[in-house]
């Protein structure tokens, strides 16, 4: 689903280096010890690196292997709950620089107990093999998204249907080996190599699922499991992208309710209704002529959807709006493409990671009719990313690699995990933290209550980031009644940019700069 791959800069990663699952007897990597060193950065010193040996076929550990990379953080305290396995989600989002911020961000207390461990999966980053299907699949300008005649949808059918033959030619031996069972069982070669009984997880977005299978099939190698932003398994993938479209709709309508809250900053007016119909005029003016040669329609949508996943960014898109109407100044929407556009930030290697993942997990409607049915219904109901979206996953309608069955994460074995959703979350909508919180026995849920951010915890929310402390330092959970076990509220929405030169737009708060935007 729609949680695209990290947003981590290239700069930073360079710097850190179906039915239900059976679980089979663990076929760890060779215990052999792991060979940390030093590979801090700027923002955390701390950092060490090693890399793991794993076996590319978990069911045939004597044969070829691969190589994750790996980071941590050690724990200082005299005694330790042992390593806090973090993933920022994606699939295909790199985790190296993510135990540096979850240990850094966490109460000092808290983190001084843990290794906290940070993973490039299997083909992501610095894992070897990294996958990079076709290079420069995103390069501008891609046709637009709406197939509105014949021939703009051939032209999105044959984009699909060459970068899935390209995964194909390149990766035959891999693709049947990049799923989330498979990385799962990673995670607990990475437990052996520790030399733990148990690991303890945190995993933001696609991360939850992740966790939510590592569980399943190792329920009693589980510490402690936190889940942020949470994926429903039910509907991995084709049903929960369609969810998606909705969520990514009331998103955007948000941010046209907040500019129409600021006219007197942006002079857009005040009726929502009428800024989102200047914003889809000037969608199609960018269809017809794109901005600087680089951003039209589908580069406009990939600028706007981060904002989707975080407010932060919501100034610095109405500033490039307003420009664009009441100047017609390109310039500013130009540069957000370039610092912000989700596509770019995923890169090509976690982009074929993600359709790898996804289209390898859970069976895809392989008869192109279905998929144009359901895009165009949704788009009669929610037309911002419903096509965009359809053409990021349709490479999984023509995938040469079949897919698995879906995991069944329900989960009785469990200690009690802990889970944290916004009510207003677009990539992973409020009903698959419900839907986890039921099948995850003993669990918790906490609920930010009018928020839309994806990724929620250690970003400033004072009152989830004690539940998740609390939970962390010695297993407390929240016990409520009714869906939701503890309510927070949201934190307050931005404030539009200061008058003068605009800063450059960072990459989120602290945390959203290393998490998956398309689950």
């Amino acid at each position: 689903m729609r949680t695209r791959a990290a947003l981590l800069s290239a700069a930073a990663a360079a710097a850190v280096l179906a039915g239900s699952v059976t679980a089979a007897p663990a076929q760890a990597a060779r215990p052999a010890g792991l060979g940390w060193q030093k590979c801090g950065t700027a923002d955390y010193p701390r950092l060490e690196c090693a890399s793991l040996e794993v076996p590319l076929d978990h069911a045939r550990p004597s044969g070829r292997r691969i190589t994750l990379a790996l980071s941590r953080v050690p724990h200082t305290a005299p005694a330790s709950q042992g390593p806090l396995l973090v993933n920022p989600g994606g699939p295909g989002g790199s985790g190296l620089a993510l135990a540096g911020f979850v240990a850094s961000a966490l109460p000092k207390g808290v983190a001084a107990r843990y290794d906290v461990i940070g993973f490039d999966p299997r083909g992501v980053g610095r894992s070897r093999p990294a996958l990079d299907c076709a290079p420069g699949h995103f390069t501008p300008v891609r046709p637009d998204p709406v197939p509105a005649t014949p021939a703009l949808e051939r032209a999105g059918l044959d984009r699909a249907r060459s970068f899935a033959a390209a995964c194909g030619r390149k990766y035959a031996d891999l693709l049947p080996h990049l799923d989330t069972v498979s990385a799962a069982r990673d995670l607990d070669a990475v437990r052996s190599a520790l030399g733990a009984p148990r690991i303890s997880y945190f995993g933001y977005s696609y991360g939850t699922y992740l966790g939510a299978v590592y569980a399943k099939l190792f329920p009693r190698r589980v510490h402690r499991l936190v889940l942020d932003s949470v994926v429903d398994p039910t509907g991995v993938w084709y049903r929960d992208n369609l969810a998606q479209d909705h969520a990514f709709d009331d998103r955007h309508r948000a941010l046209m309710a907040w500019i129409a809250r600021y006219d007197t900053a942006y002079g857009l007016g005040r009726d929502p209704a009428r800024i989102e119909a200047r914003w889809y005029a000037m969608r199609a003016a960018l269809a017809k002529k794109p901005a600087a040669g680089r951003v039209g329609a589908a580069e406009l949508e990939d600028t706007f959807v981060p904002g989707a996943y975080f407010n932060g960014y919501w100034p610095y898109l109405a500033e490039a709006f307003a420009a664009y109407v009441h100047r017609g100044d390109t310039g500013p929407l130009v540069k957000l493409y370039r610092d912000l556009a989700a596509v770019d930030a995923a890169g090509d290697n976690g982009y074929s990671v993600y359709t790898a993942v996804q289209c390898r997990d859970a069976p895809w409607p392989r008869d192109w009719n279905r998929w144009r049915a359901d895009g165009w219904g949704v788009y009669a109901k929610a037309p911002l990313m419903a096509w965009n979206n359809a053409w990021y996953n349709a490479p999984c309608a023509f995938w040469p690699t079949g897919p698995r069955r879906p995991v069944d994460t329900a989960n009785g074995a469990l200690p009690p995990a802990l889970l944290f959703q916004a009510t207003g979350d677009a990539a992973t909508p409020y009903a698959g933290g419900v839907t986890v919180h039921r099948l995850l026995a003993r669990s918790s849920l906490v609920v930010e209550e009018g928020g839309g951010n994806h990724g929620v915890t250690l970003s400033g929310n004072t009152c989830l980031d004690e539940y998740l402390a609390a939970y962390l330092d010695d297993g407390t959970v929240p016990r409520g009644a009714g869906p939701a076990d503890a309510v927070c509220a949201a934190s307050p929405d931005p404030k539009p940019l200061p008058d003068g030169p605009a800063p450059a737009p960072a990459r989120g708060s602290a945390l959203h700069g290393l998490l998956g935007v398309r689950p």
